[in-house]
């Protein structure tokens, strides 16, 4: 039978941990496991044999880490043929009339992509997709995505699947204590984007233990529509007599994967630290429990990389500042190419309460694909608010989707053919929200009926390509009332009948019906309040025009969507202040200089500017202490207080960087020295080559002034006691993310202890704990890169 049959009716049992049975079959620290299919096959075919026989239909290969990032293309091709044959001959050789599937398992590649790191997005696909093509090429019955934390890696494995097999595409992600991934995405997030880009069955594995995941799981069966997994760790690692152990007994294991199979999960089986006997409990304790039916939640969402925004709640409102009809200093910006301008236009529509921001650059005097993708890069760089993608040039659509992180609106489709054979199917492999226009090839009807029977064909149409109504919100299109007084009423009355007799959730460009009239903005708000009374989802708007927000605000506030009339009132009262201050005074209202603001929003161009425009007036040194430092400490605590994601911290970190690099010129031209704090020596242990967590760290130390001396990755216990001596240093951090990379962790602490008694060791990675970094000898565990810094400037003082 077909996995894809199978998981209909059943529950589908996956393997445990594989790197934890390596370990305890000799696999030395820092070998690299995938090796093992060629050099111990018959280890490797045992564990998979020993899982077939606890009750597991699925096992994985053992090509975690198998990628041309770790190995030569002939290398690769012979670990992962290899490995998929073990795993078959596995298969057949165990007894048994239970179902049993060979899923290729990829995992991260261990780099950060652009532009918080240096991977570029074409180029993770490709190095995923040469282990896709040879998973496809010898026979495996799945593609297994895991461990992934950073959702745009994840959309880079999940389209090389889509792109190089016809397997089915089982994605999981490691979810931290906070429930959200390491680059910040929500379990909502991670739904609407891999749901939007139909793999087969998503959900959680690593980092935690059953329990500690309930809240993830529970978040994502209230809004996924796809089968569930569920692949927990043991509990939490520990150090006992030099081996790591976990803190859940197989009993314990399996009663908890119970509770979540009981609430609909479909899919599980463990990570770290599960081996036979826990896939064995687990079968045992969950046979007799019929599988929860998956039910279509039928939820209109987009995202970005961090959370979720869904129609129906709330009318949503849709910035339209970047688009450059009827505005002139925004098409200087695209000819000009002013990235930086563009930003702050971003940046404001946010602040001023925009919900998506709608990004369009089709000028015909530039090169509208590379603008387009350029802009929708740089703007998810700086604000975490879902984008919609507006252009009418399917090529430039692609290339933005294609790089776009989340779950896009696409602006837009309409009812002609060729538009629909053209946009259909990019929504399709890509995933969106489309914008569907009530026009087709004989233009907009005037009136509503005819409009509406424009979207029963768009409907329909769409059908065809697998895409569902609830992927599809509708665009009346407001016409301007000074050329025909009937206009808003049938624009109004064709959107009430979509909502109401069609069940889709609807759009409108606001501002159209105005045009050519006086006083535009009264007639704008009017239409606006009148289309939310007749059920309008979503509104493309300006949220600057104080008319506009003040109708919002009080639809909200009338309609017991704003409890105690909270953002009323914040909204009535900074209105006030404006009128009060003046507009152009905002900096002085929020307290912050332009610089610093500037670095709290990450934009680089603008902190390079605007520090050499305050260094001919201000000392270096008072621009570090007054300005720089000030505006990381600000975003700092706000990615300690998780008001600030990871993302937000590294932007702001290299705008911070260029600042420094003016500083740092200002100062060598005038013959002075910024004094440095003290040495730091930062390295990845030996054996381990995942070096994202490192260059965070190395990166935040730079910007607070400490003299960070990075020796990379795999790196020898000798040489880093050597540069610790060489640079005498107090403090050295140390990373690791694999649990067979650990006892190096632990040899380098002995080694430096022994060496250099007085130095502090601070350690850090995924698979560490402060109890484990206790009992290995570490002086210090830090859970992220703020408070790998609030240790070195303990230590300094």
């Amino acid at each position: 039978m077909k996995i894809l049959d199978y998981i209909k009716d059943n529950i589908l049992y996956l393997d445990g941990g594989m790197g934890t049975l390596l370990q305890k079959e000799g696999l030395k620290p820092g070998e690299l496991p995938e090796r093992w299919n060629i050099t111990h096959p018959d280890v490797i075919k045992k564990i998979h044999k020993d899982y077939f026989e606890a009750g597991s239909n699925v096992v994985n290969t053992n090509t975690f880490g198998a990628n041309s990032l770790k190995f030569s293309d002939c290398e690769l091709e012979e670990i992962v043929s290899a490995a998929i044959k073990i795993a078959k001959e596995a298969s057949f050789e165990v007894k048994g009339d239970h179902e049993k599937y060979v899923a290729l398992d990829i995992g991260p590649l261990g780099k950060l992509l652009k532009p918080y790191g240096d991977l570029e997005f074409s180029e993770a696909v490709s190095i995923f997709s040469k282990t896709v093509a040879l998973g496809e090429k010898y026979g495996a019955d799945l593609i297994m995505i895991e461990t992934m934390n950073d959702s745009y890696e994840t959309k880079a494995a999940v389209l090389a699947a889509k792109e190089n097999s016809t397997l089915p595409v089982f994605c999981s992600n490691a979810y931290g204590e906070d429930g959200l991934l390491m680059t910040g995405a929500s379990p909502e997030a991670m739904s609407a984007m891999l749901e939007g880009m139909r793999v087969s069955a998503f959900g959680m594995n690593c980092s935690l233990g059953p329990e500690a995941l309930k809240p993830v799981y529970e978040k994502m069966l209230e809004v996924s529509s796809t089968p569930l997994i569920l692949k927990p760790n043991a509990g939490l690692p520990k150090s006992v007599d030099g081996k790591t152990c976990y803190d859940v007994t197989p009993a314990e294991f399996a009663e908890e994967m119970k509770k979540a199979v009981k609430k609909g999960v479909r899919i599980i089986g463990g990570c770290c630290g599960t081996t036979p006997e826990y896939i064995r409990a687990l079968k045992e304790a969950t046979k007799d429990i019929l599988p929860k039916p998956i039910e279509d939640k039928n939820l209109t969402v987009v995202s970005s990389y961090t959370h979720a925004v869904y129609f129906g709640n709330e009318p949503v409102l849709i910035g339209e500042r970047i688009n450059p009809t009827g505005k002139k200093r925004l098409k200087q910006a695209l000819c000009e190419n002013d990235m930086d301008y563009i930003l702050k236009e971003a940046l404001s529509q946010a602040e001023a309460g925009a919900k998506i921001l709608d990004v369009n650059t089709g000028l015909p005097e530039i090169d509208e694909e590379a603008m387009l993708t350029s802009a929708v890069c740089a703007i998810q760089a700086v604000t975490n608010l879902p984008l919609q993608i507006d252009t009418s040039d399917a090529a430039a659509m692609e290339k933005a989707l294609r790089l776009y992180n989340g779950k896009a609106m696409i602006n837009s489709v309409n009812g002609k053919e060729e538009c629909m054979e053209k946009i259909f199917p990019l929504a399709k492999k890509y995933g969106g929200l489309l914008v569907a226009l009530t026009l087709d090839e004989t233009g907009i009807p005037e009136t509503a009926e005819g409009r509406v029977a424009i979207a029963e064909k768009i409907i329909k149409r769409a059908k065809e390509y697998g895409i569902d109504k609830k992927d599809i919100v509708f665009d009346t299109l407001a016409m301007t009332v000074s050329a025909d007084s009937s206009a808003a009423k049938e624009t109004l009355k064709a959107l009430n009948i979509i909502r109401e007799k069609l069940g889709c959730h609807t759009s409108l460009g606001v501002s159209n019906v105005s045009f050519g009239l006086p006083e535009r903005d009264g007639i704008n708000a009017t239409f606006f309040a009148m289309a939310l009374s007749k059920g309008l989802s979503a509104a493309i708007m300006n949220p600057f025009s104080i008319p506009m927000m003040r109708t919002y605000r009080a639809y909200m506030a009338l309609s017991d969507m704003d409890e105690n009339c909270t953002e009323y009132i914040s909204f009535a009262e900074s209105h006030k202040m404006e009128e009060t201050a003046g507009k152009t005074d905002k900096e002085k209202l929020s307290g912050a200089s332009a610089l610093s603001d500037a670095i709290i929003k990450g934009l680089t161009e603008s902190a390079t500017s605007l520090t050499e425009e305050l260094l001919k007036t201000e000392a270096p040194l008072s621009v570090v202490e007054k300005e720089i430092i000030p505006a990381l400490d600000i975003v700092g605590k706000g990615f300690e207080e998780k008001k600030v994601y990871l993302p937000g911290l590294l932007m702001s970190a290299e705008a911070a960087k260029c600042a420094f690099a003016k500083v740092k010129e200002a100062m060598e031209s005038q013959k002075s020295d910024m004094n440095k704090k003290c040495p730091v020596i930062i390295a990845t242990v030996k054996g381990d080559i995942h070096d994202i967590g490192k260059n965070i760290v190395k990166l935040l130390l730079e910007n607070y002034g400490f003299d960070v001396t990075d020796l990379g990755k795999d790196v020898d216990p000798f040489l880093i006691v050597r540069a610790a001596k060489e640079k005498n240093a107090p403090l050295v951090g140390l990373s690791a993310l694999m649990t067979t990379t650990v006892p190096y962790m632990e040899e380098t602490i002995k080694l430096i202890r022994k060496e250099i008694p007085s130095c502090k060791v601070m350690v850090g990675g995924a698979v560490l704990t402060e109890d484990y970094a206790k009992a290995i000898g570490a002086d210090k565990y830090a859970k992220d890169a703020m408070e790998a810094v609030r240790y070195a400037e303990e230590i300094y003082k």
